[in-house]
C-alpha cells in the first residue's frame, strides 16, 4: 500500500507491517490503522518512530520505548484491557512523545502506553490506573545519555 504522509512523503506500507487498533486510540476512535515507521534520513535518534495512521495520512504520533524514558517502568495493565489484542508472549510497548517548540519540554505519556501484541499485529492505547505522570519530561534524560 502507498500513502501520502505529511511527514514522509509518499511511502509505502508492507500488508504485513500493518498495525491494527481494534478500539482506535485515545482521542481517535475512527483511526484504528497504523504503520510503525522511522525516518531513514534521521536514523533511530533515541529509538524515536512514527505511529502513521493509515486512514488519515496527515495523523502521525512520535512514539519510543518507555525504558528510554524512565528505566523501572513496569505498569500494572488489567487483562480484561488486554482482551481486545488477544494473548502473545511477544509484546511490545511504546509511549507517545510531545515535542514542543521549547525542547527542554519534551515529554513522554507513561499513563496511556500503546500495547501491540506482534504476532497478531493488534494493539490497544491503555489509560493506567497507576500514578504515572501524563507529562514526564525527558529532555534532560536523553541528553545526558549523550554524554
Amino acid at each position: 500500500m502507498v500513502i501520502k504522509t505529511r511527514i514522509f512523503g509518499e511511502v509505502t506500507i508492507d500488508d504485513s507491517k500493518m498495525i491494527h487498533f481494534p478500539a482506535g486510540i485515545v482521542g481517535f476512535p475512527d483511526l484504528k490503522d497504523f504503520a510503525l515507521i522511522h525516518d531513514a534520513e534521521q536514523g533511530n535518534q533515541a529509538g524515536i518512530r512514527w505511529m502513521q495512521s493509515v486512514q488519515e495520512p496527515e495523523f502521525a504520533m512520535p512514539v519510543v520505548d518507555p525504558l528510554v524514558a524512565k528505566e523501572d517502568y513496569n505498569p500494572v495493565v488489567d487483562d480484561e484491557l488486554l482482551k481486545v489484542i488477544g494473548e502473545s508472549e511477544d509484546i511490545l510497548v511504546l509511549v507517545t512523545i510531545t515535542v514542543p517548540s521549547d525542547l527542554t519540554k519534551m515529554s513522554v505519556n507513561l499513563k496511556a502506553p500503546i500495547v501491540i501484541n506482534v504476532e497478531e499485529r493488534k494493539a490497544c492505547q491503555v489509560v493506567l490506573e497507576d500514578d504515572y505522570p501524563v507529562k514526564f519530561y525527558i529532555y534532560d534524560i536523553l541528553k545526558n545519555r549523550k554524554n
